[in-house]
């Protein structure tokens, strides 16, 4: 039965799958190349089907029977320092989360959708040989969400949404063990804990349009509590130790909070060719308060156990809830082509206190382009957005091997394209 799931949730992640944290913390925007390009500035306008990630209020505007789906390419590097050594980060990754909504207008009051996308992810992955190899040369998390929304138009000006929402997510940690500490010779094992799971929440819109100058946006996503299952699995351990029966392989489970966020948009059109919107999103992550996972019973404690207890382990991640700010423009330059400009300032929620190599962020800057090419009832859009993280010093704690150090020279280029048909 767990084969055929996993063969079922592998499929599923063909279809969206992404592990590369693009906002602070490990939240994903990656939602459409429009949205992109426009900085996310979509939730007051909401007027095309990627509007179901980010206003799904706004699908009463669309006519028809409406699908969009599209793809975008994410390339980050980032060097850390730790314990006086500099580390560049997988210098090849290139992650590529796409995203797929339709839409369909069932009466002049009503309108259905369905979106599949990814809300979280991350990637941070180093050489195995690193000197914070202790902590974690290798962690992913991939999720997909799955979206189904209804809208009522309320009135000619204003329409409210609610979706239900189910999400997959799998997640990956691998360290080396320190076990210079085990009466042996200095050695380094290693761990690979792997887990996936499924949870619940809802999102509720509002979209309100009180001129033909200006529309209002209103979102909601609730928080999703995980709980996953899995293995924790052991290699290179010596003869000795394996001996002991230490390291065994063994079961794996735990839970874990994800935020919820509200998001907010104003977009104004000063004139017809013209739009601007400004909007932001608040997260609240002190809702992601600990990462707490269960071992099975048969792990056996020895010095350099890699999760530090026997039987179960707690990581105090104390996250703060943080703003990310956003701004978009689109101009209708000609009858086929509109140009479009946005850029976001974002917050890390990530105290210093906690911080670690398997999310090494800093507060960043997102700078977007884009171009929308449409014609009869087809539409091409595609983006270019260049992602700059702040340089952050590291304060080092050495029970959880993190070392003195600093993240510089962190960036990210992202590139997509999304499809629009139109029934």
């Amino acid at each position: 039965m767990r084969t055929l799931k996993s063969w079922v949730i592998a499929w599923c992640l063909v279809v969206v799958t992404a592990q590369f944290c693009s906002a602070a913390g490990f939240a994903i925007y990656e939602w459409g190349a429009r949205d992109m390009a426009l900085g996310g500035a979509t939730v007051g306008r909401a007027d095309d089907p990627a509007a179901l990630s980010s206003n799904p209020a706004g699908i009463t505007q669309l006519d028809g029977v409406q699908v969009t789906g599209g793809v975008l390419g994410i390339h980050p590097v980032l060097d850390v320092e730790a314990n006086g050594k500099t580390k560049t980060s997988d210098e090849d990754a290139l992650y590529l989360p796409p995203h797929f909504y339709a839409t369909w207008k069932v009466n002049d009051h009503y309108s259905l959708g369905l979106a599949t996308f990814s809300r979280f992810g991350l990637g941070t992955v180093f050489d195995d040989d690193w000197e914070g190899r202790y902590n974690s040369y290798e962690g992913t998390m991939e999720s997909v969400s799955f979206n189904p929304n209804m809208a009522v138009k309320v009135t000619d000006n204003f329409s409210a949404a609610f979706g239900v929402e189910a999400m997959y997510l799998n997640f990956n940690l691998k360290k080396k063990l320190d076990l210079s500490g085990a009466q042996i010779q200095a050695f380094d094992g290693d761990a690979d804990l792997e887990a996936d799971g499924m949870g619940y929440g809802f999102n509720m819109a509002l979209h309100y349009q009180p001129c033909q100058y200006a529309k209002l946006g209103l979102a909601y996503r609730s928080p999703v509590t995980m709980k996953v299952t899995g293995d924790a699995k052991f290699s290179d351990i010596p003869g000795g130790l394996e001996a002991l029966g230490a390291f065994r392989d063994t079961s794996a489970s735990g839970t874990v909070t994800l935020p919820d966020s509200f998001a907010f948009g104003v977009a104004m059109y000063p004139m017809d060719k013209l739009s601007i919107e400004v909007g932001a999103i608040y997260t609240l992550w002190s809702k992601y308060d600990e990462l707490k996972i269960n071992f099975g019973d048969d792990v056996i404690p020895v010095n350099g156990n890699p999760f530090n207890l026997t039987d179960e382990t707690t990581s105090p991640k104390n996250w703060n809830d943080v703003w990310r700010f956003n701004v978009g423009v689109e101009y209708a330059a000609l009858d086929w082509l509109d140009l479009r400009l946005g850029y976001v300032y974002d917050n890390t929620p990530v105290p210093g206190d906690t911080i670690d190599y398997l999310l090494p962020d800093s507060d960043r800057q997102i700078f977007s382009t884009g171009l929308g090419f449409h014609k009869d009832n087809w539409a091409v859009d595609v983006n270019y957005s260049y992602l700059l993280f702040m340089d952050r010093d590291i304060d080092g704690r050495a029970e959880d091997y993190v070392y003195d150090g600093e993240i510089t020279n962190a960036d990210a280029h992202i590139a997509g394209v999304s499809f629009t048909y139109k029934f």
